[in-house]
């Protein structure tokens, strides 16, 4: 698989990751209630039906990686999206240092809207096609069909049932380890009580909202060099139906044309999800 199309998905991975304490935990909610007289175990059952609930979420995703520079791997997915698959958002590559550059997405049904900057173009596309891009489509979103091998891994990115399938526990969802209540703190100037536990030998740290309904808020995960922060908001709020102009969409065939060598940025997706 070549590192476009892993640019799409890891993002979204890497979100997963961050709440795999909630994939081997029931999905069926307590009573709910004062949060102080629930157990670790009760809340993580609260926030994962609260989550599998959702019919749209906005998910803000951070890659802090220490590592080496790498400015092909994915740094932050700021992104709306819904059951029905529609998002609409950013991605943001560069990690350790490295400058990627940006994409601001935009999918309704079948339609999907893709605006690299000129950082993206030049970073992502191979063989000096990059540059080339970045002046013809100066600064225009690329539009074409969500299904289209170019920007089918983009049209993945927005299905938040895949995502809830794999915090649901998926094919390869594990038990967490034990988990560990802390003392209610604030995110956001929200009240929340984190919820500690290890999976995989990665720590993860939920912190899940002390009034009823006790809904996940913000995830970390740390695992060797890489910390990653989810912050999840906007519960059912739905996603933005804006969509660009004509005037200001390329159809996706042109960059195809302008550079048929050219590897594209963000390419077919693989067989399966690498979550």
């Amino acid at each position: 698989m070549s590192r476009h199309r892993k640019a799409a998905l890891v993002p979204v991975s890497a979100a997963v990751a961050c709440v795999t304490a909630l994939a081997g935990v029931p999905a069926f909610a307590d009573d709910g209630g004062d949060a102080s007289k629930l157990s670790a175990q009760q809340l993580a059952d609260d926030a994962k039906k609260e989550l599998l609930d959702a019919r749209s979420l906005h998910i803000l995703m951070k890659n802090d990686s220490t590592g080496p520079a790498d400015a092909q791997s994915p740094a932050a997915l700021d992104l709306a999206l819904d059951q029905d698959g529609n998002c609409a958002g950013s991605l943001t590559m560069g990690t350790g240092g490295a400058k990627g550059g940006t994409v601001e997405l935009i999918k309704r049904g079948d339609e999907l809207w893709m605006k690299p900057d000129t950082t993206f173009w030049k970073s992502q596309v191979t063989g000096g096609a990059g540059e080339l891009a970045a002046q013809y489509f100066n600064g225009r979103y690329v539009h074409g069909n969500a299904n289209d091998g170019m920007l089918k891994s983009l049209g993945d990115t927005c299905d938040l049932n895949a995502f809830q399938a794999q915090v649901d526990g998926g094919p390869s969802g594990a038990p967490p380890e034990k988990l560990t209540k802390g003392k209610e703190t604030k995110v956001d100037g929200t009240d929340v009580v984190p919820v500690s536990g290890r999976n995989d030998g990665s720590e993860v740290v939920l912190f899940i909202t002390a009034k009823d309904p006790h809904r996940l808020v913000r995830a970390t995960e740390k695992v060797g060099d890489l910390k990653t922060t989810m912050t999840l908001t906007d519960y059912n709020r739905p996603v933005p139906t804006a969509t660009p102009s004509k005037d200001d969409s390329v159809d996706v065939s042109e960059f195809q044309n302008l550079s048929p060598k050219a590897t594209p940025p963000l390419a077919a997706a693989p067989d399966r999800v690498m979550w």
